[in-house]
């Protein structure tokens, strides 16, 4: 067999027993990580060379690391390297075994002379043992890696900081027959067969990029390939690869690849860099996707998709997310972070890059609307919960714990609101002038505001609040009227959070227009900054009253509060020419009626709403969708003072039955008539599907017996999952024989297709039905549920975590079932662990009954002892 380099077989203790990682060492209270802290690490690792002897159950790693002192940090005679998990087998400085070396903690401290030295460490670790899915861990046969954001410690010992940037060059030897393809970062250098049925490859990747960056994959993979000419007309060399039988459902994904690297070069001027481009697919990963330089891994669900199978908002998602981790080429690798209190450099500034294209391939409005749905759903509960935090953190214990949609969509929009602020040519002046002075650098937070501001010509010194503070800003706005002068009085204040009792006001940017009540125009959009706690705007040439169109397109991430009529309400709703502001007001009429006392006054407004936008001919099948969707469940929380759940639920689908029954006759129209157009490919059968599947909702919310039939009908002539699965929603709240037929058919039908089975969880988990929860723990026992894979986790009980009637049962047992996912987690897959806490946080915004069971289950979890830093840290802020 291949070997690597001589080495002592076995690192030893003073007693001469080998040196193993604790068994199961007992979880403390983790340290508080400070960004007041930060200092640079003493060695520069300007070079490593890794070498893997791979095996599913055990993998040896041979480290070469060539260090440096580095002259910008204090000078030290040693360097700590983390591990986590290890067994150490030997440690060799400058061709000598090194023997005075200690352990402190995890961690190896190896003493060295302030000069240049070459340390080659060995280590064991056993990737199918690995179920936290960090590091180097096996998933269906396969070997892959996920290092982000301290998993490059659990494969070998280095310092595992995102400051050390370091050139790589990988070399893999496996059994061939077991593992045929061996890809890493970088490009492809040599390989070959060795004795015994063993072959090697070898990568070697240019750019330094820190330990995060690492990946790896072996396993018996096909690829779906084609190549990309790049504005310098250099090719590059693409693969997507896959299990064999997935194949067939890559090519949207290769697509996308291309269309995105495509608009990087024409949007931001960014050009790749590699030879080569790889993605792989595989079924056990934690997150959506990560950017390995040049060697992207991908959670299935986001790279498998055909017509058969995934939806629209899949295909939209595979796209994205694709477009997402490409992007980070130059936002995330060529400039990384300094720290993980910057992590919003990278995934803020992406986030945005990953809407823009997706809006420029698809269209502005409906893209924004879903992105602001997605940012009340989840941000702004985390921005008014016990674990609030800036979008740059001052502190963590578990850095895992921080890849929120605080640190993700709302920094993408305080980005926004520079580019707003700036227009979209200075901009790209700042975002080309940040990327030229950082390239190959580790930068901050600070690096962006400034570039921005010499760049885009922006004074940005009052704005880096929005990086300082907490919470959603909350505006009032007060409208008068005098003479032929509109003037718009407004106020700002920033609630208090955790740790940050007192905020100062922040500039918000605020697109308005001002509506002739007669002409139902406008005569220009205006843009105004909000700098002040209170502040006043006038506008001439009024003659009369106006109508305001305010947060046009969604400017600012802000909640506002303003005392405006019904009937201008519905006037936005059915005139605004500003796609996201009409939908704004349709839903601000929603819950007026679903926060309020359900008048019958409101409720009328509304119906008068939806029929102006169901008689509006110019408005496209998926426009009409998104303004006659109701408030998701989550934001409603948001929004209430005290949350009831059960009386939510009853006032929500109350409403729904109403409007149902309202306008069954143009529901019923609208269903049968988009019935051959919902079979077409393109634009106009995506906005077909969507207004039809929401229009049998309607009917199935009037008349559950016709919408059964109707239902069970386009579900058995359905020709694309989106309305296979549009007719199974449907289905799955109702109580009928058309039900039971269809689930059952559905899972038989794609009982061999992971992601689609995890559909059929899902659906049935977010079924509005009485006896949900009963059917959910049903389901925990079903042979097709496993806790090993985290989709499949999330199906099931993520869905339910989100259903009012199933996680809210008045009877406490949704609580206990999502506490005793938890505490089963907690060792075995700490993040995914942890992702659940928040779900039970929230207990401060809900009702006094409920709100006691939550709390009782976080002080059960915070009891039970053995906690991991995820979920401990997570607990401790739920709890105060």
């Amino acid at each position: 067999m291949d070997q690597p380099s001589d080495l002592p077989t076995a690192a030893t203790t003073p007693s001469g027993a080998p040196v193993l990682p604790d068994a199961a060492p007992e979880p403390q209270s983790p340290a508080v990580i400070r960004r007041e802290d930060y200092k640079p690490f003493a060695w520069l690792v300007p070079e490593i060379r890794l070498e893997f002897d791979l095996g599913v159950d055990t993998t040896q790693v041979q480290a070469a690391l060539k260090v440096t002192p580095n002259p910008e940090a204090e000078g030290a005679d040693e360097i700590r390297l983390d591990g986590d998990g290890l067994v150490l087998e030997g440690v060799v400085v400058d061709g000598v075994e090194c023997t005075d070396w200690r352990r402190e903690g995890e961690a190896l401290v190896i003493p060295l002379t302030r000069d240049e030295h070459t340390l080659t460490i060995v280590t064991r670790i056993a990737p199918s043992a690995n179920t936290q899915l960090m590091g180097l861990y096996a998933s269906n046969g396969m070997l892959c890696t996920q290092c982000e954001a301290e998993g490059f410690r659990r494969i070998t010992f280095f310092p595992d900081r995102p400051d050390v940037l370091s050139v790589y060059t990988v070399r893999m030897v496996a059994d061939k027959a077991t593992f045929p393809v061996l890809l890493s970062n970088g490009n492809p250098v040599e390989q070959g067969a060795l004795d015994g049925g063993r072959h090697f490859a070898e990568w070697h990747d240019p750019w330094p990029k820190p330990s995060y960056l690492f990946a790896l994959v072996a396993g018996d993979l096909v690829a779906r390939t084609d190549s990309f000419t790049t504005m310098s007309g250099r090719e590059i060399e693409l693969g997507v690869w896959v299990r064999s039988e997935d194949l067939p459902r890559t090519q949207h994904a290769i697509d996308s690849l291309k269309r995105s690297m495509k608009w990087d070069e024409e949007t931001f001027g960014r050009e790749y860099d590699l030879d080569r481009f790889n993605i792989v697919a595989v079924g056990d990963f934690n997150m959506g996707a990560m950017e390995n330089k040049g060697l992207n891994i991908f959670n299935t669900k986001y790279v498998l998709a055909d017509e058969d199978t995934a939806t629209d908002d899949d295909f939209d998602a595979v796209e994205g997310v694709i477009g997402h981790e490409y992007f980070h080429n130059w936002s995330g690798n060529r400039v990384t972070c300094r720290d993980w209190f910057q992590l919003s450099l990278k995934e803020g500034f992406t986030v945005l890059r990953d809407q823009l294209f997706s809006q420029d391939l698809h269209g502005h409005a409906i893209k924004r609307i879903g992105d602001v749905r997605v940012l009340r759903a989840v941000q702004f509960p985390e921005d008014s919960g016990p674990f609030a935090h800036p979008i740059r953190p001052n502190s963590y214990k578990e850095i895992s714990n921080f890849y929120t949609a605080t640190v993700y969509n709302k920094g993408a929009e305080v980005i926004r609101m520079m580019r707003s602020m700036a227009g979209e040519e200075a901009f790209r002046k700042g975002s080309d002038l940040y990327f030229e002075r950082h390239d190959g650098e580790a930068a901050t937070c600070e690096d962006f505001i400034t570039a921005m501001e010499d760049g885009a010509g922006l004074d940005l010194k009052q704005f880096r609040r929005w990086y300082e503070q907490a919470g959603t800003p909350k505006v009032t706005v007060e409208q008068r009227h005098e003479g032929d002068t509109v003037t718009l009085s407004m106020r700002q204040e920033v609630p208090a959070t955790p740790g940050q009792p007192d905020k100062a006001p922040v500039p918000i940017p605020f697109k308005i227009a001002l509506f002739d009540r007669e002409t139902g125009q406008h005569s220009g959009e205006h843009l105004i900054v909000l700098n002040e706690a209170e502040q006043e705007f006038t506008f001439d040439g009024h003659a009369s009253a106006p109508v305001l169109s305010i947060n046009r397109q969604f400017t600012a991430p802000v909640a506002i509060e303003r005392d405006i009529s019904r009937d201008d309400l519905v006037f936005l709703a059915a005139h605004d020419d500003d796609a996201f502001a009409r939908h704004e007001s349709m839903q601000e009429l929603l819950l007026t009626y679903l926060l309020g006392d359900g008048d019958d006054a409101s409720r009328e407004a509304i119906g008068t709403a939806a029929g102006a936008i169901l008689a509006d001919d110019m408005l496209d099948h998926e426009m009409r969708a998104e303004l006659l969707t109701l408030p998701p469940f989550a934001y409603l929380a948001e929004r209430s003072e005290t949350y009831d759940p059960g009386a939510m639920v009853d006032q929500r689908e109350g409403l729904k039955r109403w409007l149902g029954e309202n306008f069954h006759h143009r529901f019923v129209d609208l269903h049968d008539r988009l019935a051959d157009d919902a079979r077409q490919e393109g634009p106009l059968g995506k906005q077909a599907r969507r207004m039809r599947s929401l229009a049998l909702a309607y009917i199935a919310a009037n008349d559950a017996g016709e919408g059964a039939k109707r239902a069970l009908e386009q579900y058995r002539k359905a020709k694309s999952m989106t309305e296979r699965q549009g007719a199974l929603g449907v289905l799955a709240g109702l109580d009928s024989p058309e039900s039971e037929e269809a689930l059952a058919d559905f899972y038989s039908r794609f009982a061999d297709n992971a992601l689609v089975v995890d559909k059929w969880f899902t659906l049935q988990a977010t079924a509005l039905k009485t006896e949900v929860l009963a059917h959910i723990e049903q389901l925990c026992t079903h042979q097709a549920f496993t806790m090993s894979n985290p989709n499949r986790v999330r199906s099931l009980y993520g869905a339910m975590a989100g259903n009012p009637m199933a996680f809210h049962d008045e009877s406490g047992a949704g609580y206990r079932m999502i506490a005793d996912l938890i505490l089963e987690l907690n060792l075995k897959n700490p993040q995914l662990a942890a992702r659940f806490v928040p779900s039970l946080g929230r207990f401060g915004r809900v009702e006094p009954k409920r709100s006691a069971l939550m709390r009782a289950e976080l002080e059960r979890i915070s009891a039970a002892g053995k906690l991991s830093r995820d979920v401990a840290e997570q607990v401790e802020a739920a709890l105060g």
